[in-house]
């Protein structure tokens, strides 16, 4: 069989197609394949695999840390500083140089090792599962990697295996998949070898399994269809590798401030050359000095670091709170998240179905109460617990019956099979109830039936039957009441038939059972079922996780809305809805979400909080409304079908337990729990990871904004006052260059690196979000940047330009303005922290880091060091000069902060 030949074979729909002539289409037979074809197809068609899009090498991953304006504008200034050695006059400065590579290198490692980092811990986390495959090979089974499953092959399927390919069911037994991670159907879908009509949807298709599928419960036989890209996983890979990568709001902002800063400060050198070049006798070489003066006092060096240090301090807390970031500034886009729209099963739920309510002795039983009390019994005592605080053996044949009729497979501390039969056998174990019997025979389930039935040797023959309440009832002529049998009259037949209805109002799946002694086990399935005993009924669900409903108030609290859309059914969403605190008022379907034009669901949307049968492509319009009305939005998923919502949400989030590989590739965020509490963890990382980088960034930049002022006010002014000094030598700089570096490297980059690591305020989920459009520089932080700015410029020339007059010295006030900057910004740092009420002990690291900043710059003026950097010792009164600075300064700060804040609160009260 050649590739063309298959190529045409699957045009075919494989669902309508009787099996013989599937067969045909895939050139195999019921035998399999021989080894030597399967070889052979393997080489043609390739490994069945999902082909993740193609991934940064190492290489790429180091080289797109470089890619930012900020290092572009250093890059420059580093040839520059080379590049004067070519002009007459000129020597290269290999020690500047040498400094704006090291801090370009270190920042580039910096963030190339948080990004492997993280790269490395999903591909740690896709490689947990590597599944096998049994295929028919040579005529006997094999066991095989299911990577190397061709399409032809014929695959035998047991319960808790995943499904290795899309195939074509030869013959089922009791065969199961749950197909939720394909269609976000959670219920288990019975599979059957008959063909069915050839427009059914993907989710109906009985008598085909899907890969990334799993068998809850049964055996069959299947003929591999299609494998790998070709398969429906592959299809919607496909389709999800043509995206493109999102940037998030942070990264856009971060960005557009580099380009900002970029452009002021080329602006400033251009200005400062051009009136130096024109109006000045200035050297060409002091003229290109001042230019990289100002191209390294401009760039914040140690801003990209210090942002990816705080993000990924942010992530590591996060990974210890269960949540994995794939991208680093995800963690900051958090902060601004006001919905999130969030499954059911398993991240608002515990992903286990579990009794929760018996009825047995005419009364009713409620497991998930503590006490366990009955809501009937005429004692008050409930028929849970006897007086002993033993089990109540009012419900031994009850719960017996539902472990018997059973085919969970069990061991110490794992169960597999259906869910449903888990949730019997669980809690049959709970009560130390022992199901000993040899199973004589099973009279399978099947839909028509709606029942299932063992006979067990129990003493005696005996019959034990699960199934829908209204069919079990139909089969029973009695009833077991207080260990007696009596007559199941219609009376109590309608209080039963009651107890259903009631039951599944509550959204619970309730099963009757019934048992009866038997005398010849043989017989046909109509007269073993028939007079049968009533035992009672137990209703089960998957329950809320206990955190929940806290975390859901949190987030409400937080200003942020929770929207549940679930592919269960509208009377399970609304009652799991009400146990978690949503309101379940209004709520929709998938269907009618369908119904209502884009522009009737953004109307809709705002007021409806429960979606129930939604689909993937559902959750997308969901999603589209929501942030047509302007929401941030969080959205969750585990199917692969669930991978373009995850991809166009704003913060997309996998599940790490249960969710598929293309969800996780399609995610920003990975629950390793699968636990909406996390979510809310998370969130909550995110603002104060937002307060953070406000704080450093108002830190940075208003120090670098001042250091470019002083430079270019200071060259202007001093071409003016001292033109013998700023005009002719390349030594006439108010700051040199390595200065520059040394206080950006020292006195900002260490305290501000010690600020991301800030403890969070008190409070960040009783605020509301942060609007989308806020940046992390508003109006306040640019009015607070530019004050600080305008003082240090005035200050700092003001101590500059008097030592020069009072001294004479170039190279002393070049150490006076050098050491009041490095004062200055050390100690700015907690002014910006008593903002949000942060006193300095609240933080360690950033004591530690003031104070090794202090000592190394005080090492700079007091060693040898002093010459390498060419500044010279401060004497006690030049200590003074500065003390007098810092006294002006901070006077002048603490007027304009008052004047600023009366404007503000006035503009808000407006």
């Amino acid at each position: 069989m050649t590739r063309s030949d298959l190529d045409t074979a699957r045009s075919e729909s494989w669902h309508a197609t009787p099996a013989d002539d599937v067969f045909s289409a895939v050139a195999t037979a019921v035998d399999g394949l021989s080894s030597d074809e399967a070889d052979r197809r393997l080489s043609e068609y390739g490994t069945n695999d999902i082909h993740e899009a193609e991934r940064t090498s190492i290489l790429g991953l180091l080289v797109s840390q470089f890619r930012d304006p900020l290092i572009y504008l250093l890059v420059v200034a580093a040839l520059l500083s080379l590049g004067v050695g070519f002009i007459p006059g000129g020597h290269p400065n290999y020690t500047e140089t040498a400094f704006i590579v090291l801090i370009i290198g270190a920042n580039g490692l910096f963030g190339f090792v948080q990004d492997y980092q993280a790269t490395r811990s999903i591909e740690a986390l896709r490689e947990l599962a590597s599944p096998d495959a049994t295929v028919l090979r040579d005529g006997r089974k094999r066991t095989i990697d299911a990577e190397q499953v061709v399409p032809g092959d014929v695959i035998y399927l047991e319960q808790g295996d995943s499904v290795p390919a899309d195939a074509r069911v030869l013959d089922a037994n009791e065969l199961r998949t749950n197909e939720s991670p394909l269609t976000g159907e959670s219920t288990p879908v019975e599979k059957v070898p008959e063909t069915v009509d050839e427009d059914t949807p993907l989710a109906e298709r009985r008598n085909m399994v899907y890969k990334n599928t799993t068998v809850v419960k049964g055996r069959g036989r299947a003929v591999v269809v299609e494998t790998g890209m070709e398969t429906e996983v592959g299809g919607i890979a496909s389709r999800l590798d043509e995206a493109d990568d999102r940037q998030t709001p942070f990264q856009t902002e971060v960005e557009h401030l580099g380009k900002q800063i970029g452009g002021l400060v080329v602006g400033l050198i251009v200005l400062v050359v051009a009136v130096q070049f024109l109006f000045t006798a200035t050297e060409p070489v002091a003229i290109l000095l001042v230019g990289i003066t100002l191209a390294v006092a401009g760039v914040p060096e140690g801003l990209p670091a210090v942002v990816t240090f705080t993000l990924a301090l942010g992530a590591r807390e996060m990974v210890d709170r269960n949540a994995l970031v794939r991208r680093l500034p995800v963690v900051e886009s958090l902060g601004s998240i006001d919905v999130i729209v969030t499954d059911k099963t398993g991240t608002v739920t515990e992903n286990r179905m579990t009794v929760t309510r018996l009825y047995a002795s005419g009364s009713v039983v409620d497991l998930s109460e503590s006490n366990s009390k009955s809501t009937d019994g005429d004692d008050g005592q409930g028929v849970t617990a006897d007086t002993n605080g033993q089990f109540n053996p009012a419900l031994t044949p009850l719960l017996r019956c539902g472990a018997l009729c059973n085919n969970v497979d069990r061991t110490e501390d794992e169960y597999r099979g259906d869910p449903t039969e888990i949730a019997l056998q669980r809690v049959a174990d709970e009560a130390d109830i022992d199901p000993a019997g040899e199973r004589i025979r099973e009279i399978q389930f099947s839909t028509d039936r709606k029942r299932m039935t063992v006979i067990v040797e129990d003493g005696e023959p005996t019959a034990y039957t699960k199934g829908a309440p209204e069919v079990v009832l139909e089969r029973c002529d009695s009833i077991l009441e207080d260990g007696d049998v009596h007559e199941l009259t219609d009376q109590k037949r309608q209080e039963i038939l009651e107890r259903t209805q009631s039951f599944a109002e509550d959204a619970l799946r309730v099963l009757g059972f019934a048992s009866k002694a038997v005398e010849d086990p043989s017989a046909d399935a109509e007269r073993i079922e028939d007079g049968m005993v009533f035992l009672g009924l137990q209703g089960m669900l998957d329950p809320p996780r206990a955190e929940v409903e806290k975390a859901i108030a949190d987030c409400q609290s937080a200003g942020i809305r929770t929207v549940l859309a679930t592919g269960d059914n509208l009377t399970t969403a609304k009652a799991v809805s009400e146990q978690i605190g949503l309101d379940s008022d209004g709520a929709l379907t998938g269907s009618d979400v369908v119904e209502r034009s884009d522009d009737e669901l953004s109307r809709t949307i705002e007021d409806v909080d429960v979606f129930a049968r939604v689909t993937p492509e559902h959750k997308v319009r969901i999603l589209n409304a929501l942030q047509d009305n302007g929401h941030s939005v969080v959205m969750t998923g585990d199917g692969v079908n669930d991978a373009p919502a995850l991809t166009q949400a704003d913060v997309g989030v996998a599940m790490g337990r249960r969710g598929t590989d293309v969800a996780r590739q399609a995610s920003d965020m990975i629950l390793q729990d699968d636990n909406f509490a996390t979510i809310r963890d998370a969130i909550q990382e995110g603002r104060g990871i937002f307060e953070n980088v406000r704080k450093f960034v108002n830190y940075l930049v208003s120090t670098n904004t001042g250091e470019v002022l002083v430079v270019f006010l200071g060259v202007l002014l001093g071409s003016l006052l001292f033109p013998a000094r700023f005009s002719g030598t390349s030594q006439a700089l108010i700051l040199t260059p390595i200065l520059i570096l040394w206080v950006n490297l020292v006195a900002d980059t260490l305290p501000a690196l010690a600020l991301g690591a800030d403890p969070h305020a008190e409070g960040l989920m009783d605020r509301p979000p942060r609007p989308t459009d806020e940046g992390v520089i508003d109006t306040r932080v640019l009015v607070s940047i530019l004050t600080i700015a305008v003082l240090l410029a005035v200050t700092g020339l003001g101590i500059f330009f008097y030592a020069l007059e009072r001294t004479g010295s170039l190279l002393r006030a070049q150490s006076l303005l050098f050491t009041f900057i490095v004062v200055v910004e050390l100690i700015r740092i907690q002014v910006i922290r008593s903002r949000y009420d942060q006193s300095l002990r609240s933080n360690l690291w950033l004591v530690s880091a003031i104070g090794v900043s202090l000592l190394v710059h005080l090492a700079v003026l007091y060693t040898p060091l002093h010459d390498f950097f060419q500044v010279v010792p401060l004497t006690l009164d030049e200590w003074g000069w500065i003390a007098v600075g810092f006294g002006v300064f901070l006077l002048l700060n603490v007027v304009v902060s008052a004047l600023n804040s009366r404007i503000f609160e006035s503009r808000a009260s407006n």
